[in-house]
């Protein structure tokens, strides 16, 4: 990829900028049951209310002993057990030591655990066969998580990572971000629903589906609007409704030159054109605005322009909308070229490739066809 100044293409980086300046987070919280929550972005700092482990505990299986019993010897009796859920409560006499399960409460007075495999017991009668030091093979108090501090700070997607985290705290419910909600469409007279028959120069609409799966992985709340023809009115018409109720419209289509492409002339009327036409390939007519309170992307048609821009330019506008301040731009790397790869000058190309490590060096190769139109070369 490479980017330099090209006359009425605006660079990607000084996009994504613009799009962030004008988006502020929605200031709306929910509190869900924690099985509910997952992908939601937590909208406070989350603190433990206990220790992890709330006791000190064995990291193995074997035998709870103090170490100042075996410094004469290397025998020890058995005094009792003590197992996860069921610890030993009996009086622990000296010279002794405490069969012991792992996740197993450690008895006061013991400070090491020896593992089963350093022993040979002999009836009530345990040998050791290796001296502990003192607090081996114990997991002590908060040894994990400490009381009171922060676990999962506000802004923070909550993935499978975390929530087993929350249920471990015995955290039932958690405050969360609201979800961005976004309208969208399509625009085309070509375009069918999937099952239907095609007639002469028609195609199926595969964007909806793909901004659909993008926006549900992204954490939104997507409202589908479906297909809207090449009509002035029509289109005037979808803007209007899905400015109503949505924090983001996304459509697909109609924001280049052709004589039906009007997306970007009903957004001049009934909104506002915040630019148009990026330094990027595929993908170069986005379009970016506003229609009432609701900011506007506009993704050119093409199936892969489509994924790509969504992807690249109004990922990070959902993820701040929706208060995950800890998201991150995908990771740029260098890596060797192992076959050629065609590059328009003045624009940043995402290209399909696949990435290997040969050599302890990262290698990517082409998929082939690299048009805007070719789906099937997504690796």
């Amino acid at each position: 990829m490479g980017c330099c100044d090209v006359p009425g293409l605006m660079p990607v980086s000084t996009a994504i900028s613009t799009i962030l300046e004008n988006a502020t987070p929605l200031a709306k919280t929910e509190t869900l049951p924690l099985s509910e929550a997952i992908n939601r972005v937590a909208a406070v700092d989350i603190l433990s209310p206990l220790n992890i482990p709330p006791f000190a505990n064995s990291a193995m299986d074997g035998y709870a002993v103090n170490t100042d019993d075996l410094t004469d010897a290397n025998t020890l009796s058995l005094a009792g057990k003590s197992f996860a859920g069921a610890p030993y409560k009996g009086q622990w006499q000296k010279g002794s030591c405490i069969r012991i399960m792992t996740g197993a409460e450690v008895p006061a007075g013991a400070n090491a655990v020896i593992m089963q495999e350093q022993t040979q017991p002999d009836g009530d009668n345990i040998a050791f066969t290796a001296t502990p030091r003192p607090e081996q093979n114990i997991r002590p108090v908060g040894d994990d998580v400490k009381k009171g501090e922060i676990v999962i700070p506000a802004g923070t997607r909550l993935t499978p990572r975390e929530i087993p985290m929350l249920a471990t705290l015995g955290i039932a419910n958690v405050e969360v971000c609201a979800r961005p909600k976004v309208a969208f469409f399509s625009t085309g007279d070509e375009l069918r629903q999937v099952g239907e028959p095609l007639g002469p120069g028609e195609i199926y609409d595969s964007n909806r589906y793909t901004i659909s799966a993008m926006l549900d992985a992204m954490g939104c709340e997507a409202l589908d609007l479906g297909v809207i023809p090449d009509d002035p009115e029509k289109l005037r018409e979808a803007f209007k409704q899905a400015s109503t109720g949505a924090d983001v419209i996304v459509t697909s289509g109609g924001v280049s030159v052709g004589e039906a492409d009007f997306t970007k002339d009903i957004l001049a009327e009934e909104g506002e054109v915040g630019f148009w036409k990026i330094a990027i390939k595929p993908g170069k007519p986005f379009a970016y605005g506003k229609v009432g309170n609701a900011l506007f992307c506009g993704l050119p048609g093409n199936p892969v322009s489509t994924l790509v821009t969504l992807y690249v330019l109004v990922q990070p506008l959902l993820a701040k909308l929706g208060g995950h301040t800890r998201w991150t731009p995908p990771i740029q790397l260098q890596a060797k070229a192992k076959t050629l790869f065609k590059k328009s000058p003045g624009r940043t190309d995402y290209q399909r490739a696949v990435y290997s490590v040969e050599n302890g060096e990262l290698t990517v190769a082409t998929t082939g066809n690299q048009g805007s139109g070719a789906f099937s070369s997504l690796p």
